[in-house]
């Protein structure tokens, strides 16, 4: 009796340990489990975003520093904040679904690299007017900003400024491939005799500019005109300038639209009379007519104005020319023809430019229209020297291709 008493003690005493075992194995394995299952997912991203990152009031610029985040911050769901996912991530723009735009060409360039900022704002627009842009940009002097000019007179003329087209030069919709192809004709001699005319046409968008001759020289330069570049002084100075080669008139067309470079307060005033359909009601231009340039279709949608703050980038980026620390520094801004295919260049996926100033530039006359060769002249308001060695630099790298002969 006692004998099979003490074997029923050590059999519950073996079963007792055998499941103590079990039990504790199981919870200790559980445990383990699940604390390696956090320091993989939450440790190791945690440690590999700065903290600059992890704060949520940074501005862009401490982001695009950084660097890219993660893929261990991104599993975490820190791309899941709206205004995170913006900022490290920003979404595709047009010219990033063409496969072969200058854009990539940009990239591969660490010169170009750091010139290039394809997220400043080319053109001006409704929105664009806020207090603090009206602040920062009266600071500034045209054409970079507002200094000495009339806040009535800005405002009346950006906040015309609301289609939905008037961010924006063109679309792609229907473009082959997705590409934009982009011509740039300025008006040098080399394009007497060029017969470029049909490659030039052949562009999904023509940009032209002041003194445009087309009659009689179709064969150099072309028929096809999408945008026409100015400032209401270089426009009014080519009417009279060039009116015996034939330039008597500003191109119009119902698909012409005009790039207005705000150089002086008449642009603007001119710019709200054209949207508006009435005469210049004062300053230097008062009495004009804009139907007499512009043809008589007036709408916001065709009527295009650089923003003042891309035409300082371009000249700090691009062109920032000696002339700026001289007596005739005041005077100085980048060539009607270098901003219009620098617009291009920040808007079109591949750009050609005719009709600019090359290396041997003294073998042609200044300008294609002339019967007489004459010299091209070099004014103190702009550095053309500067602009062909840009022109030079962009056509070496890829970015663009120049007409050269």
């Amino acid at each position: 009796m006692g004998s099979a008493r003490w074997k029923r003690l050590c059999l519950l005493f073996l079963i007792g340990i055998t499941f103590s075992v079990i039990f504790y194995g199981h919870y200790y394995t559980t445990t383990d489990s699940s604390r390696l299952l956090q320091q993989e997912t939450l440790g190791p991203a945690q440690a590999e975003i700065p903290q600059d990152v992890r704060n949520h009031s940074l501005p862009r610029e401490s982001m695009t520093k950084r660097g890219n985040p993660t893929k261990n911050s991104s599993e975490r769901g820190i791309l899941n904040h709206p205004k995170e996912k913006d900022l490290l991530t920003p979404s595709l723009s047009q010219s990033d679904l063409c496969p072969h735009s200058l854009k990539s060409k940009v990239k591969v360039d660490p010169t170009m690299r750091k010139q290039f900022d394809f997220g400043i704002p080319v053109l001006m627009e409704k929105q664009h007017f806020t207090p603090e842009t009206w602040e920062k940009l009266k600071e500034h002097k045209v054409p970079y900003g507002w200094r000495g000019l009339s806040y009535s007179a800005i405002a009346s003329t950006v906040q015309l400024l609301n289609d939905s087209a008037s961010g924006r030069l063109f679309s792609k919709t229907g473009l082959p491939d997705g590409c934009s192809r982009c011509a740039v004709v300025g008006n040098g001699g080399i394009l007497n005799g060029s017969r470029q005319g049909k490659e030039i046409d052949a562009h999904d968008f023509v940009f032209r500019l002041n003194g445009a001759v087309i009659k009689g020289f179709e064969e150099d330069v072309g028929t096809k005109i999408s945008f026409y570049g100015f400032t209401v002084n270089t426009m009014k100075n080519s009417l009279i300038a060039y009116a015996e080669y034939g330039f008597t008139q500003i191109p119009q067309g119902k698909d012409i639209r005009y790039i207005f470079i705000p150089s002086d307060l008449r642009d603007y005033i001119m710019l709200r009379s054209a949207i508006l359909g009435t005469p210049v009601p004062d300053g230097y231009d008062k009495g004009d007519e804009p139907q007499q340039y512009f043809g008589s279709e007036a709408s916001a949608g065709k009527f295009k104005l650089l923003h003042p703050e891309f035409v300082h980038y371009l000249t700090e980026r691009f062109l920032r020319s000696e002339i700026i620390n001289s007596q005739y520094g005041h005077l100085y801004m980048p060539s009607t023809g270098a901003l219009m295919l620098l617009t291009a260049l920040h808007t079109c996926d591949q750009v050609s430019a005719y009709g600019f100033i090359t290396d041997n530039y003294r073998a042609f006359s200044d300008h294609y229209f002339e019967q007489e060769k004459k010299p091209l002249v070099f004014y103190a308001n702009h550095d053309m020297l500067l602009e062909a060695e840009l022109w030079k630099s962009l056509h070496r790298t890829g970015i663009m291709k120049l007409y050269q002969r």
